[in-house]
């Protein structure tokens, strides 16, 4: 339910407003190199405090309290913690008579029969994706050579570098904005997948759709493809390695990669939580109502997923890898 993987397996723990988060990560090799430094730069991407996100500032500084020793992975599971040391838990208790449209607390309480910690989005929040970032890092690793690199396309349909205007007015209006991203993963050889349920795309969105606001997930041409002829959109092979001249496919033919880049796009939604006034179902009252959210909010999440989006990517790939090579 809340683990993820065959030989590299990734649990995630905790809540928004609880004691911590973290992740546990079954799996890895012994003696892969791990220190705390090694986690800084990736979660140092993944922090608020820019434009356009959550004032809600964490030290998010890993505790590494298993599976390694003496800066090298033992083989026994790699757990990961996260203290969340900056909460205001006050301004979500509206939420449990008044559920946010676009969230998860009308699900939450449904499906765990109102027992869901419902502060700051509990265990459905974003902040969870400390822990996917952290078990990318260790991914990233196991990887070695190969690349997998994530930037931002678009925000509120502007381009990316365009889009501050988009923005600013967004956040006046007390609104959220959504994001378009891309990740190119290289380097990968041939092989790695198989057809149908676990082909090389079906994992990937697995781990991608993981990631709380994610909408839509497209490889090589994508949507696109269904405008193009299969003259426009087959890849020729130039090379007995498998290399392509063109890459509509997005690196993966019959589930399994084909040696070139494998690309794709991810459509994150507008932030649920916003300041403007909205229209849901008051359970106190028995009617519809006005819901004014409080607390601290991104009012573009797209603009801290890019390093998301590679830990789930790498997350997929280091499972793949190590099934290849069993």
């Amino acid at each position: 339910m809340n683990t993820f993987g065959r030989k590299f397996r990734v649990s995630l723990f905790g809540e928004s407003h609880g004691a911590c988060v973290g992740v546990c990560v079954d799996g890895c090799p012994a003696g892969v190199a791990l220190q705390q430094p090694d986690f800084a730069l990736d979660l140092q991407r993944r922090r608020s405090g820019a434009h356009g996100t959550t004032a809600r500032i964490e030290r998010d500084a890993p505790e590494v309290i298993s599976g390694v020793f003496e800066g090298k992975t033992t083989g026994a599971p790699i757990t990961i913690i996260f203290q969340n040391e900056n909460t205001r838990s006050g301004d979500y208790a509206g939420l449990l008579s008044q559920p946010r449209p676009g969230h998860a607390d009308f699900v939450a309480a449904h499906k765990f029969g109102g027992h869901a910690d419902y502060r700051g989005g509990g265990h459905f929040s974003g902040r969870l994706t400390l822990g996917l970032v952290a078990a990318g890092v260790i991914a990233k690793k196991l990887l070695g050579s190969v690349t997998v690199t994530s930037t931002i396309l678009e925000i509120g349909g502007a381009k990316y570098g365009e889009h501050e205007a988009a923005l600013e007015e967004a956040m006046a209006k007390g609104d959220s904005l959504g994001g378009l991203l891309e990740c190119v993963v290289g380097n990968v050889p041939v092989g790695w997948g198989e057809p149908f349920f676990d082909s090389l795309e079906s994992l990937v969105s697995h781990t991608v759709f993981a990631i709380p606001g994610v909408r839509g997930v497209e490889f090589g041409s994508g949507f696109a493809a269904t405008r193009q002829r299969g003259s426009e959109h087959n890849d020729p092979i130039v090379s007995p390695c498998g290399k392509t001249e063109t890459n509509h496919a997005g690196g993966v033919n019959g589930g399994v990669s084909n040696g070139n880049d494998i690309v794709l796009r991810v459509a994150v939604k507008p932030t649920a939580s916003i300041s403007a006034p909205q229209q849901t179902f008051d359970f106190e009252k028995g009617k519809v109502d006005e819901l004014r959210i409080r607390g601290r909010h991104d009012a573009c999440i797209a603009l801290r997923v890019p390093v998301v989006l590679e830990a789930a990517t790498a997350i997929a790939l280091a499972d793949l890898m190590l099934l290849q090579a069993q």
